[in-house]
């Protein structure tokens, strides 16, 4: 573990990496299939390290190189979508996209057949068969170890209007659950996927890490996965906090927020002006409301204990980002989040197309409004 902090010191800070997570469905009714083995099995040389496996064998996750900028990103995650769609031509499936499948009944998944996924099935049996779940995880590079607990300890504020901003899973297993994100919570059952403690440094997080692999508690650092960690192995930051996306927009959007939001908060730890303490209740108040409510509905600020909405917290937000924004010449991506400010998330959409065609045009336009390109 102690030359784990070497990891941290990146020359060039800022680069990102994004994961994306798929529903394998049947392409005439949108069920989950399985198909991840025939997926991982048949790749070229070229994108092995561009596909990982989940918990169940109806999931895939791609993951991009490592990238200078959002642009990057971007175009990667349309190539690796377009990768993964002429791979669904030849096993017979395609991709859909949600925080969670609106129909799949969990005890029908099967779990992936290695060490590192049966031993979470192990561990949590009957709850990670309920794990159908899909998500975005974004990487931010940071240039120490000391610094990246520091501005992860301050990230937790914006865990709230990310969230915000991305439901899109109020299904499950054929019910609509009155959650914008049933991800959130269908995941949180797992261990250690709450919002971090405050660490005073690098050493207690280090600390913490040990004590839990020399009780058994993991197996690995990475199974430790709060809503915002940093990432001891790769040395970013990952927000781990968002539903995944159909809109290529969104994607750019969330990316570009969190690459700020790290960029802003290394500024201000360079520059004494780090906050990094909250009162946790109205931090896991704010999750379960950006979870559950519209974007009106009211909160406590967690800096301020002031009344507040969630609206009010993404403008808060925007603005404490701005100039980072414009730094990576990102500020563009404002127009979506004031589109979803006045137009809602992706889990609206479902909500409208199910109140509109059912179950059976939900699953379908779940894989055909998923974009293969910039739109």
């Amino acid at each position: 573990m102690n030359e784990l902090s070497n990891n941290f010191r990146h020359s060039r800070p800022f680069t990102i990496g994004v994961e994306e997570e798929y529903m394998l469905c049947h392409p005439e009714t949108g069920e989950l299939i399985n198909r991840a083995d025939e997926i991982i099995n048949d790749l070229p040389p070229e994108l092995k390290n561009r596909y990982s496996y989940e918990l169940i064998l109806s999931e895939i996750e791609i993951n991009t190189s490592i990238c200078k900028n959002v642009s990057e990103i971007i175009d990667e995650i349309i190539f690796l979508r377009n990768a993964t769609r002429k791979l669904g031509e030849k096993f017979d499936f395609r991709i859909g996209i949600s925080g969670t499948h609106p129909t799949a009944v969990c005890k029908d998944q099967k779990f992936v057949d290695n060490d590192s996924y049966q031993w979470v099935a192990k561990q949590l049996n009957y709850y990670a068969r309920r794990n159908v779940t899909f998500s975005t995880h974004v990487h931010i590079a940071v240039d120490n170890a000391e610094c990246a607990i520091h501005v992860t300890n301050a990230l937790r504020r914006w865990i709230t209007p990310l969230l915000a901003l991305s439901t899109n899973s109020p299904f499950f297993e054929g019910e609509l659950t009155s959650l914008r994100s049933s991800r959130t919570f269908q995941f949180g059952v797992f261990p250690r996927t709450n919002i971090p403690v405050r660490f005073k440094d690098f050493n207690e997080y280090k600390k913490l890490v040990n004590n839990y692999l020399i009780t058994d508690t993991i197996e690995k650092p990475r199974q430790i996965w709060w809503k915002i960690r940093p990432h001891i192995n790769f040395g970013t930051i990952e927000f781990r906090i968002c539903d995944t996306q159909r809109n290529i927009r969104n994607i750019e959007m969330l990316t570009a927020l969190s690459q700020a939001l790290v960029h802003q908060s290394v500024e201000d730890y360079y520059n004494g002006e780090l906050v990094e303490l909250f009162n946790m209740e109205y931090l896991y108040d704010g999750l379960w409301k950006a979870a559950r409510f519209p974007l009106s509905v009211k909160m406590i600020d967690p800096v301020t204990a002031k009344l507040s909405t969630i609206t009010d917290q993404i403008n808060i937000m925007v603005e404490y980002v701005r100039e980072s924004l414009q730094h990576f010449n990102t500020l563009h991506v404002l127009d979506r989040v004031n589109k979803i400010l006045s137009s809602g998330t992706e889990a609206d959409d479902q909500i409208e197309v199910y109140n509109q065609s059912g179950f059976n045009g939900l699953k379908q336009y779940l894989m055909n409004n998923t974009e293969f390109q910039m739109n």
